[in-house]
């Protein structure tokens, strides 16, 4: 039998054992830092040695505690008491002194961002963030919830069996510098689940203010248990590391960066915790043969009012449609541009260079970055591999273009080279559009604006993650994740002829 000692001091050079056959080196700065009660963990998907500080696994393991206490505890919670949370929780966000207290705390924490060149255009806790949280928080309320619900009876000879919906378990969550996904969480609360999460450092500090002024008052106005909803209160990404390795965890849901996600993920999945993860976004519109010019324009300029994960990011077009619908396009992104006082940015896939006017490529134009405004080429060459990568703009539109044969070679490009994220088809042709449809390996198709994609635009459901397809489908569970779709399934027998036998 193997023989197991515990890690006290790591040497530089260390080799770990990855997928069974391949051998990475822990890093000298790794090892340097490395003290008794740390943790090394060597994730598989991305070949990374990462390091997790005794006092990040202490905070991670102890927030974990305090939900699955809390979890015990929520079987003799009623469904009213968590409705009188949610209704608790609105109303303190709508105290105007308490939101002035989370907007001052919130102003330190964008300035802070800002001064490190980070992206505040999710950050800033404005009058539309506090509304958006306040109406999803009060769609909960009188939400139906799957606990204890008959999803479906099978009736048998002297006895039956309910399959009823029960809850899930501890829920985590690693978000980026959002600080609405405090009460976007809060919606597993309904099926009887328990929370922790872990926020961005640009946003921890708006975090805390809306735990201590709003949350953590409406769990106990609503008598719900303490640790129903826990903030690793940490800056650390180790935290989070920690976080998604605990095996205690039922879900594990992150948001934000695409390779940060990725790590996350794969440390979940390593735990034998199953993963919800979104980490890269943009969607793809694709113009055909059949478009209609004031649709397309009409779809271009819908899905370019800012910059989130369903902002279009790469235009097909039909090389037959090239010469008409190019400057529609051109003209969606300056609109776009305008409305924020702003230029735009093209990048053009090589090949498709002759649909772009040749202008474009030499003229400079400023473009609004996290880090300042930066002097680039308004349109610039892209290879094709590089479609699948997001344009997080801040102010300054920004937008891939790629000319195809056909509404095919479209089709090839996206489940190629993009996130597998949301996909549009422009064009009047029926049948065109379901082949599309059956064709596109994404999770939200449409004909028109992109935009849509939005668990409470969409569904009326605050949503706590967009999945895309890149790292598979998911199993009996759409693309959108919300607080009652985190629910599991118990058999109950009742048997009434006891004489039944096998």
């Amino acid at each position: 039998m193997a023989r197991s000692t515990k890690l006290t001091v790591i040497r530089p050079g260390l080799a770990l054992v990855l997928g069974g056959d391949r051998l990475v080196e822990v890093p000298e700065e790794i090892a340097k830092r490395f003290r008794e009660g740390d943790a090394l963990l060597a994730v598989e998907a991305t070949s990374e040695i990462l390091h997790v500080p005794a006092a990040e696994r202490r905070i991670a393991a102890e927030a974990v505690s305090r939900a699955e206490a809390a979890f015990r505890r929520m079987g003799s919670v009623s469904d009213a008491q968590i409705s009188r949370f949610y209704e608790a929780f609105a109303a303190r966000l709508e105290d105007d002194a308490i939101w002035a207290e989370v907007v001052r705390i919130n102003e330190q924490d964008v300035a802070e961002a800002s001064a490190r060149g980070r992206s505040t255009t999710r950050l800033v806790a404005d009058e539309k963030l506090r509304h958006g949280m306040i109406e999803g928080l009060r769609g909960w309320i009188g939400a139906a919830s799957r606990r204890g619900a008959v999803v479906e009876t099978i009736e048998h000879d002297g006895w039956k069996i309910d399959l009823v919906g029960a809850e899930l378990g501890i829920v985590a969550f690693v978000f980026e510098g959002r600080p609405n996904v405090l009460a976007d969480a809060t919606g597993v609360l309904r099926g009887g689940n328990t929370v922790v999460f872990r926020i961005g450092r640009d946003a921890l500090r708006t975090a805390r203010a809306v735990m201590e002024r709003a949350l953590e008052p409406a769990l106990v106005e609503a008598g719900l248990p303490e640790g129903a909803v826990c903030l690793i209160d940490s800056p650390e990404h180790a935290a989070g590391w920690a976080l998604f390795s605990d095996s205690r965890l039922a879900l594990a849901v992150a948001r934000g960066s695409g390779p940060a996600v990725a790590t996350l993920g794969a440390l979940a999945r390593r735990a034998g915790v199953p993963a919800s993860l979104h980490g890269t976004g943009g969607a793809w519109i694709v113009a055909s043969a059949s478009a209609d010019r004031d649709v397309f324009a009409a779809a271009v300029e819908s899905s370019l009012d800012r910059k989130v994960c369903n902002t279009l990011n790469v235009c097909c077009i039909v090389r037959e449609r090239a010469k008409e619908l190019v400057p529609l396009l051109l003209d969606g992104l300056r609109r776009a541009g305008d409305r924020r006082g702003q230029s735009w940015k093209l990048h053009v896939a090589k090949g498709s260079e002759d649909a772009v006017p040749a202008e474009l490529f030499e003229r400079e134009i400023r473009v609004r970055r996290a880090e300042g405004d930066v002097v680039e080429r308004q349109a610039e060459l892209l290879s094709e591999v590089e479609l699948g990568r997001e344009w997080e703009w801040e102010e300054t539109p920004e937008v891939s273009l790629r000319i195809v044969d056909d509404v095919e070679q479209a089709v090839a490009l996206f489940n190629r080279y993009s996130p597998q994220f949301i996909a549009s088809l422009i064009g009047t042709d029926a049948a065109e559009q379901e082949r599309f449809y059956q064709a596109v390996n994404a999770p939200f198709v449409g004909n028109g604006f992109t935009r849509w994609v939005d668990g409470q635009y969409a569904l009326l459901r605050p949503e706590l993650g967009l999945s895309n397809w890149q790292g598979g489908r998911l199993l009996g569970r759409g693309g959108v994740l919300s607080g009652d779709s985190v629910y599991t399934i118990r058999g109950r027998v009742t048997q009434t002829d006891p004489n039944v036998r096998r």
